[in-house]
């Protein structure tokens, strides 16, 4: 039985560590070493929440050096069984500007060398369906809590940390999907091989460099229309949080995020 210090996990810059009421940082070990920060726990909208910070609570880890599997890992070991993930984007479609927040529905994953799975033991072949990358019930909550968020959209993921180059952009729009990002791979992936629910926030910064002559983006830029946003975001979370049904240590039927992992063999024990 697992004693359940957090009921639902946020994944997120260091602007949140002010988020929760009556935060504690407390230190979680995995089989895949330290997650990226010490994780924070504390009561947003009355409800139990962890948090770490996904690049360092210095912003020192880049994005294909984010140890995904010990955050995601550590989550699921303190209860977590709902995630909730704003990250930074730049847009592929110029109706999508600067400052829209999006719930994207959709995933490609052009990711390469980062640790992807937890299914890497010889002991065992385990294959998990990811054709709807995103939880519908996390997805609903947020839709909810700001009806004004854009609904759907492909969110493609690159390597970095490199932006992209125009020709690539141009690509990526020519393919129809909508944004561009270097974080929620494979940080989704691995949270559904955990059978968490998983919501992605993409927060655009930017019309990418190859839609429509979008000028060259920098990393300030990207982190200054981030922190405009973040207050917005914060209150987003803390309405959303709100919404999510309470979660509870056996499977809930409900949500096929939560049945990601029956019937399989896996080859480690989930914590």
């Amino acid at each position: 039985m697992v004693w359940i210090q957090a009921e639902i996990g946020i994944i997120g810059g260091s602007g949140f560590y002010s988020f929760a009421d009556d935060a504690e940082p407390i230190s979680v070990s995995t089989p895949y070493g330290p997650p990226t920060g010490q994780i924070t726990i504390g009561t947003v909208s009355g409800r139990r929440v962890a948090f770490v910070p996904r690049h360092g609570p210095k912003h020192e880890y880049p994005p294909h050096l984010v140890n995904n599997r010990a955050n995601l890992w550590a989550f699921r070991s303190l209860g977590v069984r709902q995630a909730l993930a704003p990250y930074a984007v730049g847009s592929l479609r110029p109706d999508i500007t600067a400052g829209t927040i999006v719930v994207p529905d959709q995933l490609v994953d052009r990711t390469w060398g980062r640790a992807h799975t937890l299914f890497d033991q010889v002991a065992a072949v385990a294959h998990v369906s990811f054709a709807d990358p995103y939880c519908p019930r996390g997805r609903t909550a947020l839709l909810r809590a700001d009806p004004t968020l854009r609904d759907g959209g492909t969110l493609v993921v690159v390597n970095g940390p490199r932006f992209s180059s125009r020709a690539e952009s141009a690509w990526h729009a020519a393919q129809g999907w909508s944004l561009v990002g270097m974080t929620a791979q494979p940080e989704a992936a691995l949270a559904r091989e955990l059978a968490l629910c998983y919501t992605g926030l993409a927060v655009v910064t930017d019309l990418d460099a190859g839609v429509e002559g979008g000028p060259a983006v920098s990393h300030a830029e990207v982190l200054a229309i981030f922190e405009g946003n973040l207050t917005r975001i914060k209150r987003l979370l803390r309405d959303a949080i709100a919404l999510l049904p309470p979660a509870e240590l056996d499977v809930d039927a409900a949500c096929s995020c939560r049945h990601a992992l029956d019937g399989l063999t896996l080859p480690f024990e989930l914590p």
